[in-house]
């Protein structure tokens, strides 16, 4: 920050928690060793005036309204007569007066469309002049900045420091909720009575504010099914994971394009490579890439990104962009950095790709969500059998698991907003159960054969391959939405060769 010495300190913590009547009497403080000692009364109310009239009107709702209204229908009827709190979360810092970019938490983002940090939806239950009880949702966020006390251009939040935000006017119209001042909803809950529920672990003050009406039991309930209800997507998620996987496939492209210049450096241009698509054509990454050269490949989750990138040496690059509505694409290819692969990195990726190609098939409505595993893995473990890595037969290979030692992970998971989606749902309706149309999900199979692996030849050490699409269920079978990216190898060579000219 080329002012950073001229910043103060944000609000005082307990004039903020008391509303703004409170906020307006109490001074801003100053940062130490600030270049300004303080602000004269002259200067303090020339700021107050001047100002042209931003107000916007005749807003249209956002594209999701509709969809995110009906998400929070199904949650009021799960939750008869309990208030619901969904705190979208606070900003967190990174070192000393700097902040991590912050990201709503998904829950909050699923049923309001929302992303503005602080902001906490919070349905009531409420009797309708009809006599039908339901919920009354009210969507709490900071309004626009004081100008009468400077906050707006004082505070370190304010808004000629970090931005204009929306007039608690303009987001009912955007978002279709009414609105209120986030400022003074800790003092309503804890006034409250009746039954709450509250998601945890997004906003300590909300949480503190309703210590003696909660518990970890209901809370973690009210989780659990916020989790389940994105197993299926509707129409506006499927079109925002194939606009993040539209982009990531643009990505990828990016990156074959200047592996020369990767070779000239490091890993770390293609991670850069890669971001700047995903910044330009989305909100970010959706995780961190893994930009793997050489036997970092072996590593399934490598993010250091800090190796050298060798001609004759293969790339997994595992990566995905987030749309600005904060669904992500998660794709994989291993490439060929010189574009041609050799003789044993073939017959690995060829396994791995027969393996996909098993799993996919297996993906149909009606089906068990294990099943596109246990076919992937058959696949790479009659393999291993037959170069003669493990001892077989199959069957007693897979049911000691010893293909693990070099496939390692599972075949794939649920995929939205989160790269790892409905993370905390019930186990006998993710894993143990049964796949439906509009589900998405991840087939990503691989072989890992580690650089210090002694029970294998040589020539395997130091190789790891792994193939991932995108795949949504669809009535009649699945479709793969990642296709645009080619997975055979001798089409991926022919793909690369192309880019390169």
């Amino acid at each position: 920050m080329t002012v950073a010495d001229e910043l103060p300190e944000a609000l005082d913590s307990a004039a903020t928690a008391a509303g703004p009547e409170t906020e307006a009497e109490e001074p801003i403080k100053q940062r130490k060793n600030g270049l300004y000692p303080g602000v004269s009364d002259e200067l303090a109310e020339n700021m107050k005036s001047g100002w042209a009239d931003t107000e916007l009107r005749g807003l249209q709702p956002i594209p999701q309204a509709e969809h995110t209204a009906r998400r929070r229908a199904a949650l009021s009827a799960r939750f008869p007569g309990e208030r619901l709190v969904i705190p979208a979360g606070n900003l967190k810092t990174r070192s000393n007066d700097t902040e991590y970019p912050f990201r709503a938490s998904v829950e909050y983002a699923y049923l309001t469309g929302n992303q503005t940090e602080d902001g906490v939806l919070v349905l009531e239950p409420t009797t309708f002049p009809d006599g039908t009880n339901s919920h009354q949702a009210t969507i709490y966020l900071l309004p626009r900045s004081d100008r009468e006390n400077g906050e707006f251009w004082l505070d370190g939040q304010g808004e000629l420091w970090v931005g204009r935000r929306h007039s608690l006017a303009e987001a009912e119209q955007l978002y279709g909720i009414p609105a209120a001042d986030v400022r003074e909803l800790t003092g309503k809950l804890r006034e409250a009575t009746g039954p709450v529920r509250v998601v945890r672990g997004y906003d300590a003050g909300i949480e503190a504010a309703l210590t003696d009406k909660v518990t970890g039991e209901r809370d973690e309930e009210l989780r659990v099914f916020l989790s389940e209800a994105r197993l299926v997507k509707d129409e506006f998620e499927v079109g925002e994971l194939q606009k993040a996987v539209d982009s990531t496939v643009r990505g990828f492209e990016d990156v074959v394009k200047v592996l020369d210049k990767a070779e000239a450096t490091s890993e770390r241009y293609i991670e850069g490579t890669f971001f700047l698509r995903a910044r330009v054509e989305g909100n970010d990454i959706g995780y961190g890439s893994i930009c793997a050269a050489g036997p970092h490949a072996c590593t399934l989750h490598w993010v250091r990104n800090d190796g050298p990138v060798r001609s004759g040496d293969l790339l997994l690059l595992d990566a995905g962009v987030e749309t600005h509505s904060l669904y992500t694409a998660d794709v994989t290819r291993t490439l060929p950095i010189n574009g041609t692969y050799t003789e044993i990195q073939r017959k690995i990726y060829d396994a791995v790709y027969e393996a996909q190609e098993a799993g996919i098939a297996a993906v149909k409505p009606g089906a068990k969500y294990r099943d596109f595993h246990d076919a992937a893995q058959r696949v790479l473990t009659e393999k291993l059998v037959e170069w003669g890595l493990v001892e077989g037969p199959v069957e007693r290979v897979l049911e000691l698991g010893l293909q693990r030692r070099w496939t390692l992970h599972g075949t794939g998971h649920m995929l939205g907003l989160d790269v790892h989606d409905c993370a905390v749902a019930r186990t006998e309706t993710y894993v143990d159960g049964t796949l439906e149309p509009g589900m998405c999900l991840t087939v990503e199979p691989g072989l890992y054969f580690q650089a210090d692996d002694l029970t294998v030849p040589e020539e395997y050490r130091g190789i790891g391959v792994r193939i991932e699409d995108d795949i949504l269920v669809t009535e009649n079978g699945n479709r793969n939405l990642s296709v645009g990216l080619p997975r055979r190898s001798d089409e991926v060579e022919l793909w690369m060769a192309k880019l390169k000219g």
